[in-house]
């Protein structure tokens, strides 16, 4: 598994960035290793939203790790989990649910810096104790930062960016492998977190965002396309259902 890690940590490219097309289960998870990905990434709201459930860990732990063998087995490919906030009360509990993930089988988690339901972030030192008991674990670990959820980039872009740089260092202190900055698509803002941070930067795809190729050339690490494959899986089947039980011939 140490292998896994390493060739995960090495995707992890400024310039050259690791394109991830969130799955979320088995099947989606084998189109995109045949696609030609270099790596298997879930996202917590497809996960959840293809079993009827809520993101925000309503996922139960056990089905995140029945997913995750699911996954394992028809891919070998490195695979990284998204674990929300790490399925724990305390950083304690973190480092049980992500030492887990580690054991069987994934090369990398996701973790958020703010609990489920909530908005706010956790203060930095308590965001860096549960980040440092996930990285304790030796399993790759992409922080997320929500510094730039609900904020306004035209008013506050200068005072997000130095906030996310903050903490950016503080999660690499803390052993973190990558740092991931969603809601994010002003190209100033992207380009000053790349050149300051200490740890790779990954951002989430967007629309009327800049391109794969523009945020290559601003110096991201890793892209990642989140919820969007499976809520555009989803609005297609609703649309061709309604088709058909509207009387009209599918589009397959």
């Amino acid at each position: 598994m140490s292998d896994k890690i390493a060739e995960f940590r090495a995707l992890h490219v400024p310039g050259n960035p690791l394109i991830l097309v969130n799955i979320w289960d088995a099947g989606s998870a084998k189109a995109v290793t045949a696609a030609g990905a270099k790596a298997i990434a879930t996202g917590s709201f497809g996960v959840a939203g293809a079993q009827g459930r809520a993101d925000g860990e309503d996922f139960p732990l056990e089905d995140v790790f029945a997913n995750l063998d699911r996954i394992l087995s028809v891919t070998d490919l490195p695979v990284t989990i998204d674990m929300e906030s790490g399925y724990g009360a305390d950083p304690e509990a973190v480092g049980v649910s992500v030492g887990r993930a580690k054991a069987a089988g994934a090369a990398g988690i996701n973790m958020e810096d703010r609990l489920p339901g909530e908005t706010g972030l956790l203060a930095i030192p308590d965001a860096v104790a549960r980040y440092r008991a996930a990285a304790d674990t030796g399993i790759f670990v992409n922080a997320r930062c929500d510094t730039f959820l609900g904020a306004d980039v035209e008013k506050d872009g200068d005072a997000l960016v130095a906030a996310t740089l903050e903490r950016a260092r503080a999660y690499a202190d803390a052993g973190a492998g990558s740092l991931f900055v969603p809601f994010l698509l002003d190209p100033r803002c992207i380009g000053a977190i790349c050149e300051g941070s200490p740890l790779p930067v990954n951002i989430l795809r967007g629309k009327g965002g800049p391109t794969h190729k523009e945020l290559a050339a601003l110096g991201v690490a890793r892209i990642s396309h989140g919820h969007q494959p499976w809520a555009g899986a989803m609005t297609w089947l609703a649309d061709q259902a309604a088709q058909v039980l509207g009387g009209a011939e599918p589009d397959y």
